[in-house]
């Protein structure tokens, strides 16, 4: 028993891989090739990939929103786990990252789930909100530019249908939300929108230590 949530050393982290990772292959190699692009600090790690696919469905997930794709390891495992009429609209603005996630997505017989959106991500929400779209999807995930996110945060919830699930990565930031001399743009922002889901009436709220950080909204 413990009162509070363990630390995770390098060796026990290796063992949680070893005992609950259940990487398809497919997504083996995109972490592979991943790993060696000169900013593979933004892709997730997999167990976060995991667990992403597990809530999608646990949660009967039919209709989600990725803002923020990068080379498409979070949306490949999104994917994988929406039914074969499953939706999840990709928010991106770089083609050549996404480029390599259309690989993949076609890989994995996937593709045909996913809806590229190359725009920024502000112009495809407020897109689907004057198309109709508010309260209708079922998930969102945030995983773009800092300073962006109270934004993405707030048009995500409208048009989450009540019960959506809003996913927001970097939450700890690396362990800088806690530290006061750390000052940069991308941290207060996150640290500002921590202090300001923690006081939302509109959501329930869980922050787990899982990569950098997963804060969840349950739209009530």
């Amino acid at each position: 028993m413990s009162n509070r949530t363990i630390s995770l050393t390098d060796n026990l982290y290796r063992y949680v891989l070893d005992v609950s990772l259940r990487e398809p292959d497919v997504l083996r190699r995109l972490r592979k090739e991943t790993s060696r692009h000169p900013e593979s600090k933004m892709q997730i790690a997999p167990d976060q990939g995991q667990f992403m696919a597990f809530l999608t469905r646990l949660a009967s997930v039919r209709k989600a929103i990725e803002v923020g794709v990068f080379t498409g390891y979070s949306s490949l495992a999104v994917a994988l786990a929406l039914p074969d009429n499953g939706r999840l609209v990709a928010c991106d603005v770089n083609e050549e990252y996404t480029d390599i996630a259309r690989r993949y997505w076609c890989q994995a017989g996937v593709e045909h789930k996913i809806d590229l959106r190359i725009a920024p991500a502000i112009e495809t929400l407020d897109d689907l909100l004057r198309g109709g779209e508010a309260d209708s999807f079922d998930m969102g995930f945030i995983d773009a530019d800092k300073v962006g996110y109270n934004s993405y945060y707030e048009r995500l919830l409208r048009l989450m249908r009540p019960g959506g699930l809003i996913l927001i990565d970097n939450a700890l930031r690396g362990g800088d939300v806690a530290d006061p001399s750390v000052s940069n743009k991308g941290t207060v922002a996150i640290r500002q929108l921590n202090a300001k889901l923690h006081t939302d009436q509109r959501i329930d709220l869980a922050l787990v230590p899982i990569g950098d950080g997963l804060m969840m909204a349950l739209k009530r």
